[in-house]
C-alpha cells in the first residue's frame, strides 16, 4: 500500500510540474521573418532617435549598415535637408514604437509599421509610417520608408 501511495504522489507531482511548465510558455504569434526584421528596424530607429535626425551625408553614412544597397544609392542622390527620410518630417518626433508586421514574401520581404510620437504639454500626436525590410544574404535591411 505504501508503494502505491508513493507512486501516486510522484505521478501527481510530475503531472503538476508538466502542467506548470506548459502553462508558463508564451507562444510566439509573430513569423520568423517579422521577428528578425523587427530587430533591424528597432536598432536603426533607436540609433536614429538617439542622434541627429537631420538628413546629411554624414548622418546617412552612420546609418548605412541598416540600409539596402538600393536605398543607400537613392539617398546618396538626395540633397541635404531638414526633412528626415526615416520619419518623413522636419518636425522630429520624440519617440517611436514598432507596430504590426506583414510578411510580403516569405524569407525575403516584410512591411513593418513604425509609430511616431510627439508629446509636450500642449501636444499629443501620433503618426504611422511603414518600413519595407528585405533580406539580403543573411541580413535584414531597410529598403524603403513611406508615410500613409
Amino acid at each position: 500500500m505504501k508503494k502505491e501511495s508513493l507512486r501516486k504522489i510522484v505521478f501527481f507531482c510530475l503531472l503538476s510540474s508538466v502542467f506548470c511548465l506548459l502553462s508558463c510558455s508564451v507562444p510566439n504569434l509573430e513569423s520568423k521573418e517579422c521577428t528578425e526584421a523587427r530587430n533591424t528596424v528597432k536598432e536603426l530607429y533607436s540609433y536614429h532617435f538617439g542622434n541627429d535626425m537631420k538628413f546629411t551625408k554624414e548622418n546617412l553614412k552612420q546609418r548605412e549598415k541598416y540600409l539596402s544597397e538600393e536605398l543607400k544609392q537613392e539617398l546618396e542622390k538626395k540633397t541635404e535637408s531638414a526633412t528626415d527620410y526615416f520619419t518623413a518630417t522636419d518636425d522630429y518626433p520624440k519617440a517611436f514604437r514598432i507596430g504590426n508586421c506583414n510578411v510580403v514574401e516569405m524569407d525575403k520581404k516584410v512591411n513593418m509599421q513604425v509609430l511616431l510620437f510627439w508629446k509636450t504639454d500642449t501636444r499629443s500626436e501620433q503618426k504611422e509610417i511603414y518600413v519595407e525590410v528585405i533580406k539580403d544574404k543573411d541580413k535584414w535591411l531597410i529598403n524603403k520608408t513611406e508615410s500613409k
